[in-house]
């Protein structure tokens, strides 16, 4: 893999955007949730979608575009296509600073980079970045935010390509979604937690075990409470919050910390007779497995945590907190002792409305290999590891 050399110094700096920003998300029915989450799965199936509203765009994931789908976006569109991207990402293709609105940008596309190859070099810096032609500024389309975040949603590259529907289009079968319902769709997922199942699953050093799914209305996902005693009867118990890592938890990856703090906690909760980690399905900060691993190449470059998100088109950390805390409020648990060395988690919860006694530190000791990691976590993102 050849770095682009323009991809350093375009890289925005500074610390990662809070985590939560508002408590009540807008009311959102099942079927709206349904149809955002029917959306990304169609962008994932490299199927063109209709993002609705004054100026409906026709949107077609730069990462999944085959040539079909990419002949059937072209008989849908009204005009040449522009590509919808994050500002540090579009900054890198063009070697330079970009103005950018609303945390999104756009390039024009000459046609020989609307093609499948091109598009998958556009949208993933780890690829190959000659490019045939270059790409041009231009101006984002109406709800180019909300097309981003759908795209996102879909756990793709955020790359996405918008063009406004051709006059008498024939839309049949194309799935139509608004795009107020995809800014609103992670608060009105939040809200529709329920909790599924639950059972006894004695853990090595913590017998006293039990582990609960919640699931979403819309989603397949399931996310878990790993609940160790009876911490519904203490004032504010230990509580963790655990984004899945594969492979720090499973392969015991020395990239990471993740593996010691998911056993370290479980193993001290089990001391104190009683707290629950919330093993949440938010893979590498929220970026899903294949953009964590797209982002460890780049640090094998030079890049670190957070430069590698960003120069991938990701917010440095893309997690929302909502859904943990509507599964303490289900499991009647409203105040806490939170086991984290994250300032933002305490700030995200708190702004869902739990409670935080206090913050109990979980630091762990470098082990050779993620020494640079966790100088990144202190100097970059915050975290308190002193």
């Amino acid at each position: 893999m050849t770095l682009p050399s323009s991809l350093r110094p375009v890289l925005p700096a500074g610390a990662p955007a809070p985590a939560e920003t508002a408590l009540a998300p807008a009311p959102m029915g099942t079927a709206r949730l349904r149809a955002v989450h029917r959306a990304t799965s169609d962008l994932r199936r490299g199927i063109p979608v209709l993002l609705d509203g004054p100026a409906p765009l026709v949107l077609l994931a730069a990462e999944t575009a085959t040539q079909a789908a990419l002949e059937e976006f072209a008989w849908l569109c009204g005009a040449p296509p522009v590509i919808v991207l994050a500002p540090a990402r579009a900054a890198a293709l063009l070697a330079g600073p970009i103005a950018a609105a609303g945390g999104v940008a756009a390039l024009r596309l000459p046609p020989a980079l609307v093609v499948p190859d091109a598009l998958r070099r556009l949208a993933d810096p780890t690829l190959d970045q000659d490019l045939p032609e270059p790409p041009a500024p231009a101006d984002p389309p109406p709800a180019a935010a909300a097309a981003l975040a759908l795209v996102k949603l879909a756990r793709l590259l955020p790359a996405v390509l918008a063009a406004p529907l051709a006059d008498g289009a024939a839309t049949a079968g194309l799935l139509r979604v608004p795009a107020e319902d995809v800014l609103a769709y992670r608060g009105a997922a939040a809200a529709s937690l329920r909790r599924i199942t639950e059972a006894r699953v004695p853990l090595g050093g913590a017998e006293d075990a039990r582990v609960v799914v919640f699931r979403t209305a819309d989603d397949a996902a399931d996310h878990l409470a790993i609940v160790i005693g009876a911490p519904e009867a203490e004032d504010a118990p230990l509580v963790r919050l655990h984004s899945e890592c594969f492979t720090g938890d499973l392969l015991d990856s020395l990239r990471c910390d993740c593996g010691p703090q998911l056993r370290g906690a479980i193993r001290r909760m089990a001391e104190a007779g009683a707290g629950v980690l919330l093993y949440l399905a938010q893979e590498g900060r929220g970026i899903g497995l294949a953009s964590k691993l797209r982002a460890y190449a780049l640090q094998d470059h030079g890049l670190d945590t957070l430069d590698a998100n960003r120069a991938l088109g990701w917010e440095a950390d893309e997690r929302s907190f909502r859904i943990a805390a509507t599964m303490l409020e289900t499991l009647g648990i409203r105040r806490v002792r939170l086991m984290t060395n994250n300032p933002e988690k305490l700030r995200a919860l708190a702004a869902c409305g739990i409670d935080i006694a206090g913050r109990e530190p979980h630091v762990f000791a470098p082990n050779g290999v993620n020494d640079v990691y966790l100088a990144t976590k202190a100097r970059r993102f915050g975290h308190l590891l002193g």
